[in-house]
C-alpha cells in the first residue's frame, strides 16, 4: 500500500456558537458499568440458558429492511424498541438530558438539513416530548466502545472496522435508506443513527470511541455521521462537516471516498477538532489520556498492528480483512462491554456493505439490494470467531 501522508490537515479554531462548548464531569464509572442492558423482549440480545448473563454464550438477532422515506417500517422499529432506549436515555435522570426547545434548537444549529427528516421521525414517534429529545441525540448518557479501523487503498478504497461494544445495547439493524435524496446503507445505533455505512455518492465512514473520559455539550456521534452520510459526497466534505459540529464524548471518524482520498477527525468536548490523513484509528487520540480503558482495550496494540501491516508491502486484502478476524484486533471481551460484534467492509466505489459475524455469517448488501431478513449469530464468549474462506472478496 502506497505511503500515506500523515501531517495535520488542519486544526480549526471553533466556529461561532462552539466557542462554548463545554466540558462537564468525566466517565468515573468502572469499564462496562455504563451499559443498561435491554430487555429481553425488545432488544437483539439473548444470554443462553448455560452463559447466564457473564457474556459466554449469547445469540443475537440482526434485521435488515430498506424504506426511502420515514415510515411504517421504522415506526415498528421505534416502537419496539422505544422501552429500552427510554431506560437508557433516563439511566442517570431526567435532569440530566437537555429539553426539547435545546435540543431542537442544537439541531437547527448545526445540522438543519437534517430537520424535515427528524422531524418526520418525532411524529412518528408519537410527537411526544422524551422520544424527540431522545432522536435529537443532544447530550445524551455517556457510553463507551472500543473498536478498530483502516483504510485499503490497494486495488480500490474500501474501508474495515470491528465494531467492538456490549451486545445488550447493539440496535443489530441494517438499514438502507433516501430520507434526502441520496441512498445509504448503514448499521444503525439510536434507531436512525450511523455507526458505520456507505452512501451511493461514493463515502464511507465508521466511529470508534476516543479514549477520554471527558463528557461535554455536544451531540451523540451516530446523528453526526448519519448527517455526513446523508450529504457529503467527500472525505474531505465529511472532515470539514466533523470540525463544525460538537460531539458529547470523545471519538474517531474515519472516512474515505470513492477516489481514495481519506481523513480521520479526532474529536473531542472542550477540544478543538483535528483533522489528519491517517487511515486508522483504535481507541485514543496521540498520547494515551484514559490508561485503564487503554490497557483494557490494548488500544496502542491494535493502532501498531495495523500500521505496522499497512507497511507491509505484501499485505493483500483478504490477508487485512482476515486480520480483523484475529487478535489483537478481535476481542471476545463481551462481559466488560466491548467485545467484537462484527467485521465490516464498505467497498465506496461498488455501493456495497460487507458484514462478517462472530459465528462466521456473512452478509452482503448492495443498493437496492436490502431485503427484510433476519437472522441469529449465536457468539461462543470464550472462543474465537469463525474464519470462512475468502472467497467473498
Amino acid at each position: 500500500m502506497d505511503r500515506w501522508d500523515a501531517r495535520e490537515i488542519y486544526r480549526p479554531e471553533p466556529s461561532a456558537g462552539s466557542a462554548g462548548w463545554g466540558v462537564q464531569d468525566p466517565v468515573s464509572r468502572d469499564l462496562g458499568a455504563v451499559f443498561l442492558p435491554l430487555p429481553q423482549e425488545d432488544g437483539p440480545y439473548r444470554a443462553t440458558a448455560d452463559g447466564a448473563l457473564d457474556g459466554t454464550q449469547m445469540d443475537l438477532t440482526f434485521q435488515s429492511f430498506s424504506e426511502a422515506a420515514p415510515g411504517p417500517k421504522w415506526q415498528a422499529l421505534f416502537q419496539k424498541y422505544w422501552p429500552a432506549y427510554r431506560a437508557w436515555y433516563l439511566s442517570d435522570g431526567l435532569e440530566q438530558r437537555a429539553t426539547w426547545l435545546a435540543c431542537k434548537e442544537a439541531l437547527e444549529t448545526y445540522m438543519p438539513r437534517l430537520m424535515p427528516t427528524y422531524d418526520a421521525l418525532c411524529d412518528l414517534a408519537g410527537g411526544k416530548d422524551l422520544p424527540s429529545r431522545f432522536l435529537s441525540l443532544w447530550k445524551p448518557p455517556a457510553y463507551i466502545s472500543g473498536c478498530s479501523q483502516v483504510v485499503w487503498l490497494g486495488d480500490g478504497p474500501k474501508l474495515i472496522r470491528n465494531y467492538d461494544y456490549s451486545p445488550a445495547l447493539m440496535d443489530g439493524v441494517i438499514m438502507e435508506s433516501a430520507w434526502n435524496g441520496t441512498r445509504v446503507i448503514a448499521m444503525t445505533d439510536c434507531l436512525w443513527g450511523v455507526l458505520d455505512g456507505v452512501n451511493e455518492k461514493g463515502l464511507a465512514v465508521s466511529l470508534t470511541f476516543g479514549g477520554r473520559r471527558t463528557v461535554g455539550e455536544g451531540f451523540g456521534i451516530p446523528v453526526i455521521l448519519r448527517n455526513i452520510l446523508e450529504f457529503c459526497e467527500t472525505a474531505e466534505e465529511a472532515g470539514e462537516m466533523l470540525a463544525e459540529i460538537p460531539t458529547h464524548m470523545a471519538y474517531n471518524v474515519t472516512a474515505v471516498d470513492r477516489s481514495g482520498r481519506f481523513r480521520t477527525a479526532y474529536l473531542s468536548p472542550g477540544s478543538r477538532p483535528i483533522i489528519k490523513s491517517v487511515p486508522y484509528a483504535t481507541n485514543h487520540q496521540g498520547r494515551i489520556e484514559w490508561h485503564d480503558h487503554a490497557r483494557a482495550t490494548a488500544t496502542l496494540e491494535r493502532e501498531q498492528f495495523l500500521r505496522f501491516r499497512l507497511e507491509d508491502d505484501s499485505l493483500t486484502f483478504p490477508k487485512l480483512v482476515e486480520a480483523f478476524r484475529r487478535q489483537p484486533l478481535y476481542t471476545n471481551a463481551y462481559s466488560s462491554g466491548f467485545g467484537t460484534i462484527y467485521t465490516a467492509v464498505y467497498d465506496p466505489i461498488a455501493g456495497t456493505a460487507l458484514y462478517l459475524f462472530p459465528d462466521g455469517t456473512v452478509k452482503r448488501f448492495g443498493f437496492g439490494e436490502v431485503g427484510e431478513t433476519a437472522w441469529h449469530v449465536p457468539i461462543d464468549g470464550s472462543g474465537a470467531p469463525e474464519i470462512r474462506g475468502m472467497d467473498w472478496v
